[in-house]
């Protein structure tokens, strides 16, 4: 049954342009609670305990990602599956940034190549985890969907930062973004 389902899903998943994001929160199918998928800290993929290693099938599965409440699930107009996430779904692995100072613009790539301006309405926030108060860096990929910014792109974004009021932050469109 399992095979059926993800079978279906990627189904109706291909019928999709792989730049489409579709109407996920108008849909309302039934949920399937016979698979077990998984994105883990890293931003890696698993169906049944297996990484997904067809990168195609990880974008299709991202664009139909949905989160209700504290749960996330995969939709498609024909069934809903319930997906376990470690910390976030998306992974910020890259960025650019372009011009200076507080015109400076910051735009981010997630591990499933989604790219998107650092702005308020794509916000950083760092909130602080654990014992240690280690720091988990957090940018708004879309809608209500958070990706943890990579160590390597966090370390680069605070040899960015500047001081402003105490706080050591970036610019990007205007705003000032806090990574302490």
């Amino acid at each position: 049954m399992a095979d059926t389902t993800i079978s279906s899903i990627f189904t109706e998943l291909s019928k999709l342009d792989e730049d489409t994001f579709p109407p996920v929160e108008s849909w309302d199918p039934p949920l399937c609670e016979n698979v077990h998928m998984k994105i883990d800290r890293n931003g890696k993929w698993y169906f049944m305990d297996s990484v997904i290693t067809r990168e195609r099938m990880v974008k299709l599965f991202s664009r139909v990602l949905r989160l209700d409440g504290e749960e996330y699930f995969l939709v498609t107009p024909v069934e809903k599956i319930r997906i376990e996430v470690e910390d976030k779904p998306f992974t910020i692995v890259d960025f650019e940034f372009s011009g200076d100072g507080n015109a400076q613009i910051i735009t981010f790539r997630t591990n499933t190549d989604e790219i998107f301006e650092v702005n308020s309405d794509h916000p950083i926030r760092v909130a602080t985890l654990g014992i240690n108060d280690e720091p988990s860096p957090y940018a708004l990929v879309r809608k209500n969907l958070e990706g943890l910014i990579s160590r390597n792109v966090y370390y680069k974004l605070i040899d960015m930062a500047e001081e402003v009021d105490g706080s050591y932050g970036v610019y990007s469109s205007g705003n000032f973004f806090r990574l302490n």
